[in-house]
């Protein structure tokens, strides 16, 4: 390709200048009527839109109003160029052909989904209207460019679908690479109804399976496992996902398990053994090597072992050791409490659902699956339901719950555009994931299993164990235990209040602060 200019000097001097906007000398996008503008602060100021205060027109305001500086549109300010699209006539950031981010990402969409005959694959109609629906088309786009040069890229996974290379089916996204691009395609497809719903933990054990399998060099160990994963992992995940749902934590077990019973077969090949011929003498040599951790992962797989006759059916497998983590005390928990009723520096959602853990007790796996339909407004009083009847919200933190739902992270996209989570994650119709909210919840001096121990012992000393539970959601047992623990004083409590918060309860340390 020929170059337009002759010298680095004469590039220097036709295509750079002085931005009139940030004032860093940079390639010239255009010439605006208060001076040159780089492609940043064009991109910027073309993409701003509000009521114009010269004429009052709602339309893209891209200009700046001389003596104030105040944003107006293209009229007001005398541009010598227009930003409608081509095509729809949207005011914006034109691309090429003069077509807008929504009109360009249509055309992308409609190429890229063709099925051969010139028209969207009919089954993908659903994921087309989707996509085409985002707030931010931009965000589409950028979706679509990323690793363009790389195999797997979403650009080629949309193209082989709308082909009919890649079958509707879960199982034909769990063989896909890179996993993690078919992860997320594969949760638009569930999001619009194309593939039907399945828990995103399961499907992410199912895709990351047969890689292990792969990886185990012993046939006859390989066997085993894959029996043990069928026949005992998979179901009791799969009645996890139907009975409710399941966590990181517990997809991360689950492997686990795979793992600590592989490590085990390879240990014991080690010992010139196998497992059919193992003995007492193994586990416990076994017990004395490996940590609690190792030793909680490996139980399942001897017990199943056991069971199907795989070993002998009289070894006996060690207790297990139950520890807990130490609660904050009180004074730590309302210090907490009230650093985050306060510290506007902390961004709103880390705050509620730090507040949650310090008022109510309850497990960040649980605050991420609240909904929008779990805020009650009755009247003025706002209420969380968390167990069988709702718990009422202090004023302070109604004002920062209301606040936080206004404003609600990830959005802007296709993957969360009506989501009713209370807090939406990156994936597609999925909430925020309990590990990362947890992680960060600790950066800011709320560890979430130290402050719920110290919430809901508080309560307990304030009402009976089984009106704790009803209203937060806990087991009659759990917080019975608990009560025994903290040395409550309540042995009784009256008739009819079980299964309902008393009237004008409000969790201690809410006022306080």
């Amino acid at each position: 390709m020929t170059r337009t200019y002759a010298t680095d000097e004469q590039y220097e001097r036709w295509y750079m200048a002085e931005c009139c906007r940030c004032g860093r000398r940079r390639h010239k996008a255009g010439t605006w009527p208060d001076g040159y503008v780089c492609r940043t602060c064009s991109d910027h100021a073309v993409r701003t839109r509000g009521t114009c205060p010269g004429c009052g027109q709602d339309r893209a305001l891209p200009g700046l109003r001389p003596g104030d500086g105040a944003a107006i549109c293209t009229t007001c300010a005398g541009f010598s160029q227009t930003f409608d699209c081509s095509r729809c006539g949207f005011e914006g950031k034109l691309l090429r052909g003069r077509l807008c981010e929504h009109c360009t990402l249509t055309d992308r969409l409609t190429a890229l989904l063709d099925d051969g005959t010139g028209r969207i694959r009919p089954a993908l109609v659903p994921l087309f209207d989707l996509l085409v629906a985002m707030d931010k088309p931009r965000s589409g786009l950028a979706w679509l460019e990323m690793r363009r040069s790389q195999p797997g890229n979403a650009s080629q996974l949309l193209h082989r679908l709308g082909l009919g290379e890649i079958p509707l089916t879960h199982d034909a996204f769990h063989e896909l690479q890179p996993w993690r691009a078919a992860a997320h395609l594969e949760e638009l497809l569930m999001t619009c109804g194309v593939l039907p719903a399945a828990d995103k933990y399961l499907c992410s054990f199912q895709r990351w399976l047969p890689g292990h399998l792969a990886s185990i060099a012993e046939p006859d160990h390989a066997k085993t496992i894959k029996l043990y994963a069928t026949w005992r992992v998979l179901p009791r995940l799969r009645a996890r996902a139907e009975r409710s749902h399941i966590t990181p934590s517990i997809r991360r077990f689950a492997a686990e398990q795979i793992k600590y019973a592989t490590a085990f077969l390879h240990w014991l090949g080690k010992r010139n053994t196998n497992l059919a011929s193992c003995g007492q003498l193994d586990i416990d040599a076994w017990w004395a090597e490996n940590t609690e951790h190792g030793r909680t992962c490996l139980r399942a797989f001897l017990n199943w072992a056991m069971q199907t006759r795989h070993c002998p059916g009289f070894l006996s497998i060690p207790a297990m050791k139950v520890s807990r983590r130490a609660a904050l005390s009180d004074d730590e928990r309302l210090d907490a409490l009230g650093r985050l009723l306060t510290d506007t520096e902390t961004p709103t959602r880390l705050r509620v659902a730090g507040i949650i853990v310090l008022l109510y007790a309850q497990p960040v796996s649980r605050i991420v699956r609240l909904t929008l339909d779990d805020v009650i407004r009755d009247g003025d009083t706002v209420l969380l339901r968390l167990g069988e009847s709702p718990s009422p919200i202090p004023a302070q933190v109604t004002d920062l719950l209301l606040e936080h739902i206004a404003h609600r992270d990830n959005m802007n996209t296709a993957t969360n555009p009506a989501s009713r989570w209370l807090f939406p994650g990156r994936r597609a119709g999925q909430p925020a994931r309990p590990d990362h909210l947890s992680a960060l919840l600790n950066e800011i001096g709320v560890p979430a299993a130290a402050a719920r121990g110290a919430a809901i012992r508080q309560q307990l000393l304030d009402m009976p164990a089984p009106v704790v539970a009803d209203a937060l959601g806990y087991h009659h047992k759990t917080t019975t235990r608990l009560h025994n623990e903290t040395g409550g004083t309540w042995s009784r409590y009256a008739p009819g209040a079980h299964g309902r918060s008393p009237a004008g309860w409000v969790p201690r340390g809410a006022g306080d602060s």
